[in-house]
C-alpha cells in the first residue's frame, strides 16, 4: 500500500493517498477513525480503549480510483442493488467534500457533502463521534432516492456471532420469496436477506470478541443481512466472510423525499 500524505488539517486529522485514494486520518482523545473521500466512505472506527476495529475493511482491498471499496460503511445511493448501473448506485465511487469539521475534546464532528457537475448539492453525510458513532445520510436530489449505509462489521468469528431484535419474517434475495427466520439469528450459509425495519435497534453479539455491537437506526424502512459465505465476491480473500458480517441501515421501498435523513447510531460494550 501506497501512503503519501496530502495535508495536516489539525493535529487530530490529516488527509494521506492511499494508493489512488485520498483518505481522513482521525487520531483524536475519543479514538480514531479513517474516511474515504471517494463515497465519504467510513473505513475504520478505534473507539478510545476498543482493542478491535469495529469495522471490517478486506486485506486485499486495492484503492482504486471509480471502484468501490471493500468494507467499512459504504453508501448506496441514489439506487440499491442492481436495478441500474453500477451496482448501489454512483456515490460509493465519486469524490465527496468535507464541508465542515469540529474538533472538540469528547466530541469530533465531520460533515462530507456531494455536488454534482454543476456545482449542486446532492446529499450530506454527517458523521459524530464522541463514546459512540453516529452516521446521518441526507438526500438533497431533485428526485426521491434510495439509500443503504452498507455497514461491514468486524467480528471474531461467524460460528461465533448471534444477531438479535430482527423480525422473524424477511425477504431473502437468493430465493426471492418471503421467509420465516428464526430471532434471534446465527449465520451458517450465504445469508442476503431484507427485513422490515420495525425494530429499530439491534445486537451483534460476538462470543470471540467478548463485545456486543448495538445498533440504533433512525429513519430506517429496511435492515438488510448479508454475508457471502464460500460465494466468490469482489476483493474478498476466500477465508473473509468468517470475520464479517452486514448489517445495513436502509430505505429502498418508501424512497427519500428531499432533505430527508437516515441514520445509524453504533455503540460498542464490552
Amino acid at each position: 500500500m501506497k501512503i503519501q500524505l496530502l495535508d495536516r488539517l489539525a493535529p487530530e486529522l490529516t488527509l494521506v493517498q492511499q494508493n489512488d485514494i485520498p483518505v481522513l486520518h482521525l487520531s483524536h482523545e475519543v479514538g480514531e477513525a479513517k474516511i474515504s473521500l471517494q463515497g465519504a466512505q467510513l473505513l475504520s472506527w478505534l473507539p478510545k480503549g476498543a482493542k478491535q476495529d469495529v469495522l471490517w475493511l478486506s486485506e486485499i482491498e486495492p484503492f482504486q480510483m471509480g471502484t468501490a471499496i471493500r468494507g467499512g460503511i459504504p453508501i448506496c445511493y441514489p439506487w440499491f442493488g442492481s436495478v441500474k448501473q453500477p451496482s448501489h448506485g454512483t456515490a460509493r465511487i465519486r469524490l465527496w467534500q468535507l464541508s465542515h469539521y469540529d474538533l472538540a475534546k469528547e466530541k469530533v464532528r465531520l460533515v462530507f457533502s456531494l455536488f454534482s457537475d454543476l456545482n449542486i448539492i446532492e446529499a450530506k453525510v454527517e458523521m459524530i463521534f464522541t463514546d459512540n458513532c453516529r452516521i446521518t445520510f441526507t438526500h438533497y436530489g431533485k428526485q426521491p432516492a434510495q439509500v443503504a449505509l452498507h455497514s461491514y462489521f468486524n467480528v471474531g468469528e461467524i460460528n461465533h456471532i448471534v444477531i438479535e431484535n430482527l423480525p422473524t419474517t424477511c425477504f431473502n434475495s437468493l430465493t426471492q420469496q418471503q421467509e420465516n427466520v428464526p430471532s434471534p439469528r446465527v449465520i451458517t450459509e450465504n445469508v442476503d436477506c431484507i427485513y422490515s425495519a420495525e425494530n429499530t435497534q439491534n445486537q451483534i453479539v460476538d462470543k470471540r470478541f467478548n463485545r456486543t455491537i448495538r445498533l440504533h437506526h433512525h429513519n430506517a424502512g429496511e435492515l438488510v443481512l448479508w454475508n457471502p459465505w464460500h460465494k466468490s465476491t469482489s476483493a474478498m480473500s476466500e477465508q473473509a466472510y468468517q470475520h464479517m458480517v452486514c448489517l445495513e441501515t436502509a430505505r429502498i421501498k418508501h424512497l427519500l423525499a428531499f432533505g430527508e435523513s437516515v441514520g445509524v447510531e453504533i455503540e460498542v460494550k464490552g
